[in-house]
Order: structure tokens, then C-alpha cells, then sequence
């Protein structure tokens, strides 16, 4: 499997935090939107699954397909820059600003959200044959969890609203091991394996992706659902965004670097980057 020690792959996050940071609009909009787009066919894909078997288990061990292939293609997802760019930062890497982390944030966030907003419209076509009648069975279950994820949380007040952020925080304690076991490995299988677990355990337990809700919620919207998109913003997305931001930087890449990088015997050699390179995994 070619397994690489934390203080290697700890490095690794920071290279990469960096190389992101300083990445052109033009690559960073890119590869997000490729990103949100493959991961929103694997969110309909594991959906149809569930539907047509009844077996929510077998969506989810097929979902990290999905993130596999984004991730060994080099594209990236909000929950994994919410973790790696603030590594750059807290290091002290030359040019690092909380603005560039901003910006980063900022344009992997609208290229997600825009090739989501492009699959949930492909897929809204298909589940209704081009608006011309009532959702399938797979676009109606998209509905649903549209409504019972928004509507659902707000009939709970404040307590369905700290649900929704402490989902937020679970998904991406898990999605962002997932990233760094992309970096545990030198060879494929080792990565794969690797991303497969952590991601299979969040979506089984039915933690809130951002990335994942921009293709559920506006295909719940396009597909009959009954809440509105102040629903989505506010009983959702936003309350998602900060909970994945807390569990990725606070208890997978904050835990990493302190105990591997600021008090690591050896630190792994850094590695000079051109802007928008990420170093070789």
C-alpha cells in the first residue's frame, strides 16, 4: 500500500493548503465545479440505489465513488479546502493571508455549487422526462429528504438547528480524513481504500454535506419539494457550511498538524510549488 508516516502526509496537508491558496481563479473555479458535479451524480446515484434495492447500506457503500474519482483527478470540494488552507495560514507560509484563505473558500464554494446546480438540472430532466410529467420514485425520495432535512429541522427551533450544525461537524471529521487518506498512500489502491471508509460511515449515518446538499436540495426545489430556498440557505446550507468548517479544521487538520508538525521530531522536507501545483500524493 505504500503507506506514508503522519509527519509525511501531515506536511503534505500544508503543501497542499498552500498550493491551493495560490491557485489562478481560472484552475480553482475549474476543478470545483468538476468536483461538485461528479460528487452530485454520486449522491443521485446512491439515491437511486437506496430506491430500487431498499437498502440504504448498499447507496452508501457505493457512494465514495464519487469522491474517490474527484479526488484522484486533482479537483476539490469545499470540505476539503476548509481544512487544508487554514494549515498554510497557521504554518506561516510565506504570502498566506486569511484573505487568500477567503478567496479560496469563496471560488471553491461558487464552482461546487455551480456544477451541483448543473447535475440537479440534468437530473431533474431525466426523473420528469423534460418537465413533462411527475417525478419518478428516485426524484420523488429527493424531494422528501429535501423537505424533511430543511422544514424538518426547523419545526425543532434551536435544537433542530444545533442537530444540523453538530451533523455539520460529523461529516467533516469524516470527509476530511477521507482527504488526508488520499495522502497516506502512494499508490491507488492505498488512497481509494483509504477515502473509502470515512466516506461510506458519513453518508450511511446521514450527516449534512455541503457540497452533497447543493445537488439535493435545489433538485428537491426543481422537483416539487415543499420548502423554499430560505429554507435551504438558512435551515441548511449555511448551518452545514460552519459545522463542516468546525470538523474538518478542529478535529482532523488542527489535531494532525499540532501533534505531528509543531511537535514532530522531523519535519518532512517542503517541497517548492509553483502556484496551483499540488505536490504528489
Amino acid at each position: 500500500m505504500s503507506y506514508l508516516p503522519p509527519t509525511e502526509y501531515v506536511a503534505k496537508m500544508v503543501d497542499a493548503g498552500e498550493s491551493k491558496i495560490f491557485m489562478s481563479t481560472r484552475d480553482t473555479v475549474i476543478r470545483a465545479f468538476m468536483a461538485g458535479a461528479i460528487l452530485s451524480l454520486a449522491a443521485a446515484f446512491a439515491v437511486t440505489i437506496n430506491v430500487h434495492t431498499g437498502q440504504p447500506l448498499a447507496g452508501a457503500i457505493l457512494f465514495p465513488v464519487g469522491f474517490c474519482l474527484l479526488y484522484l483527478m486533482g479537483f476539490d470540494l469545499l470540505t476539503g479546502v476548509l481544512m487544508l488552507s487554514p494549515l498554510a495560514l497557521i504554518d506561516r507560509r510565506p504570502g498566506v493571508t486569511w484573505g487568500g484563505v477567503v478567496r479560496n473558500w469563496g471560488l471553491v464554494f461558487l464552482g461546487n455549487f455551480a456544477g451541483a446546480l448543473t447535475v440537479a438540472l440534468m437530473m431533474a430532466i431525466i426523473f420528469t422526462y423534460g418537465f413533462t410529467q411527475a417525478p419518478d420514485a428516485v426524484g420523488q425520495k429527493i424531494g422528501v429528504i429535501g423537505e424533511g432535512r430543511t422544514v424538518g429541522y426547523a419545526a425543532h427551533g434551536a435544537a433542530g438547528m444545533l442537530t444540523l450544525f453538530i451533523r455539520g461537524v460529523l461529516c467533516n471529521w469524516m470527509v476530511a480524513t477521507g482527504v488526508v487518506g488520499a495522502m497516506m498512500s502512494t499508490s491507488v489502491s492505498g488512497k481509494v481504500i483509504a477515502m473509502w471508509m470515512p466516506i461510506m460511515l458519513f453518508f450511511y449515518m446521514g450527516f449534512e454535506h455541503s457540497v452533497v446538499n447543493m445537488f439535493l436540495f435545489p433538485s428537491g426545489l426543481l422537483l416539487g419539494g415543499h420548502f423554499s430556498i430560505m429554507d435551504y440557505l438558512v435551515w441548511n446550507e449555511i448551518p452545514t457550511v460552519l459545522g463542516n468548517l468546525v470538523g474538518g479544521l478542529t478535529f482532523v487538520g488542527l489535531t494532525l498538524y499540532t501533534t505531528h508538525i509543531r511537535t514532530g521530531a522531523k519535519r518532512a522536507p517542503r517541497v517548492n510549488l509553483r502556484p496551483g501545483v499540488v505536490p504528489a500524493e
